[in-house]
Order: structure tokens, then sequence, then C-alpha cells
């Protein structure tokens, strides 16, 4: 964990300065050919956030930005074999040299310059995964939701989407260890405002998690993707409609209880559970999940995830949780009752308006609160000043 000494340098360290700090860097690598241009936006962020995490003083930060802004060419010269990390780069449409960089059971992501393709490679029984719907989804969509650039069909005609390429994801972020509250403010001011605007227009995106977080820099924007799976009130009536949605949806520990116990009629609400399970994440030194849950090919994974809700919320009631009696599967006296712990106990070093919110967001009930809910506490005010 960072001292005291190197914490109040980056705090009195302004965001202006950084964006200038990485405007140089960016202008020396547009400077050095078409190449090294076209990933001069990613690769600035990453250079100068390299430079913000790694300095021990102001002096050692103002000197490595200087160093890397002219020798930012030679650090992200293009290979020239065709190959990074042992993947050949390939021609996705008009787009070449394009380099895996990641890939699931229904899509593999590409990065192309400063462009991501999301090539759909499986489209056999995929729900709730569509990605045509995704794309039409994203097409209603402003920021900070990612920006959809284009779609197509590629030589084998498989489905293309492209995206803007960010160059860290929240869960990254997270791996370094726990961020500043004034970054995690800028951060989840933002996902807060994606969702309001999503819940707004009756979409749920259903797949909150650290990965679907893409930030520009560490400290943000921060961009909400990966709609693979999202419900929409009017494009998914017919395979969804509003009580008989899907119940295998979320990743692991951000899924919400109300799926996990059959409620078909669930609603945006499981978008705010995942996201407070991610704050809670996000306030813990170190970053860690709120919830244990296997990975979702595992055996037990779904009944491992509601031992560990259970023990750290405690058993639910029906009158701690009324909506559940309606469930076709209520969770009351299926389990051994559990008294579970205070939010004093669970996340005894978050600060407490941080600890507040997130106790508003995963609870039970239906009073869980709502993303223009969350925007107002006050924890999320303030957010363009740094601490």
């Amino acid at each position: 964990m960072a001292s005291p000494e190197e914490q109040e340098w980056r705090h009195s360290l302004s965001a202006s300065e950084r964006f200038d700090n990485i405007e140089r860097i960016k202008a020396s690598l547009q400077a050095a050919g078409p190449d090294v241009a076209a990933t001069a936006p990613s690769e600035s962020f990453l250079l100068e956030s390299r430079a913000y995490e790694e300095s021990h003083s102001r002096a050692q930060y103002d000197e490595i930005c200087r160093v890397v802004g002219l020798a930012a060419p030679a650090l992200v010269q293009p290979r020239t074999e065709g190959h990074e990390h042992g993947q050949p780069k390939v021609t996705i449409g008009t787009y070449k040299d394009c380099q895996l960089i990641a890939g699931g059971v229904t899509s593999e992501v590409y990065k192309s310059g400063d462009k991501a393709l999301k090539v759909i490679v499986e489209t056999r029984n995929i729900e709730p995964h569509h990605p045509q719907r995704e794309a039409k989804i994203l097409a209603t969509l402003k920021r900070p939701c990612i920006p959809l650039l284009e779609t197509f069909r590629d030589q084998e005609q498989r489905f293309v989407l492209v995206f803007p390429l960010m160059p860290m994801t929240l869960g990254d972020l997270l791996e370094k260890g726990p961020p500043p509250l004034p970054r995690i403010r800028r951060i989840f001011r933002d996902i807060f405002t994606a969702l309001r605007d999503l819940h707004e227009a009756g979409i749920i995106h259903r797949d909150i998690k650290p990965s679907a977080i893409l930030l520009e820099s560490p400290d943000g924007p921060a961009y909400l993707s990966d709609f693979g799976t999202a419900w929409h009130p009017t494009m998914s009536a017919v395979a969804e409609p509003l009580n008989g949605k899907i119940l295998d949806i979320g990743t692991s520990s951000y899924r919400a209880p109300e799926c996990l116990f059959g409620d078909k009629s669930y609603g945006p609400a499981v978008d705010m559970w995942a996201a407070g399970s991610m704050l809670a994440e996000a306030c813990r030194d170190p970053p860690k999940p709120l919830f244990e849950s296997r990975q979702a090919h595992e055996d037990g994974n779904q009944l491992g995830l509601i031992l560990s809700i259970f023990k750290t919320l405690g058993t639910p009631t029906a009158e701690t949780w009324p909506e559940a009696t309606h469930f076709k599967t209520p969770p009351f006296q299926m389990y051994q009752p559990i008294a579970g712990h205070t939010w004093e106990e669970i996340l005894p070093d978050v600060q407490a308006d941080f600890r507040e919110l997130i106790a508003s967001l995963v609870r039970f009930d239906s009073k869980r609160a709502t993303a223009a809910n969350a925007l107002r506490h006050v924890c999320l005010e303030d957010v363009n000043v740094w601490e």
C-alpha cells in the first residue's frame, strides 16, 4: 500500500496536469509515423498510468513522463513479425493486423489499431446471448455506455461489432490494489449514470462485473460494455416476456439472489445488486469479491453463492424479503438460519458513506437503491474534486 507521502503527491496532482502529460506522450507517438500513431491514444494512457502508479514522488513522476515522452515511439514500436504473445495477426473485413486479446463462449475480441472488434463465433442455441439485438440496443444508447462504431459481416460471414479500444477494465485496475476514493467516485458515477440511462429505457444489462467496465485511464472515464445478454422491453419480448425472463444470467459473485430463487419477473434491481457488490469489492483492501462463488461450469456454483450470501447478510425471512414469498422456489425454511453480519463487520475499513451506499444496493427486498438514487448519494458528490 502506498505511503502517506506517496498518496499526498498523487492527490495534489490535478487531472488537467495528468491530461497534459498524456497529450505530450500521445503527440510524440503520433509524430513517429502512421503505424505507431494508430494506437497513440490508448498507449499514451498506459504509459502515463504506469508512471503515475510506479513513481514515489512528484519529481520522479515528472521525470518519467518527460523521458517516456521522448522514448515513447520506441516503447510501442509495432512488431514486424506479425505475432504478439504467440498469436498470429489476421485480417477481419477491412481491418488489418487484428490481434486476438480475449475469447468467450460466443465471441472473440480482437484489437486493430485503436479499435476493438467483437467477432461472433457461435450462433446456435446461445440465448440469452443475441449479437444482433446487442447491436440494436447499443445503437440506442449514449455515453457512458460504450459507443458502437459499426457492424459488418467478415469474409467468413461472421457478425462483427466494432468499438473504441480501451486500455483497461475495472477488473485490471482492481488487480493492482484498492483505488483511491476520488477514483472510485469518478468511475462509479459513470457506471451509475450508464445504468440510470439504461433502466429509464427499460433495459436490463444482466451482466454487470468489473471486466464489463472499460476505462480510458485509471481515472476514467468509465464505459459500460458487454451488452450481449441485455434484456430490452420490446426487442426481447418474444424470446423473453416480461414475466418469463431467463434465469441463467450474470457472472459468478455478482448474480442477484432473486435469479437464484427462480424469479423470472426480475427487473433492473439485478444490475444494482451487481453494481453494489462491485463497489464493495473496489472499496476493500485488498479488493475482493463480496461473495464467494465457483465458476459457472463447476458443480455447486449456485448453491455456493447462495450460502456465501446468507453467511454474509444472514438468511432472509418473509419479513426481510417479502417479495420472495411469491418466488417459484422461496428461500425460507430451505436453509438453516444464519445470523449474518452487520455492514460495519463486513466492511470495517470502508468509509461510512460508501458503506451506506453499498448497504442500500446489496439488500434482498424491493427497497434496493436505484441508479438514480445512487447518483444522489453523498459519497458520489464532488467527483471533479481530487482530495
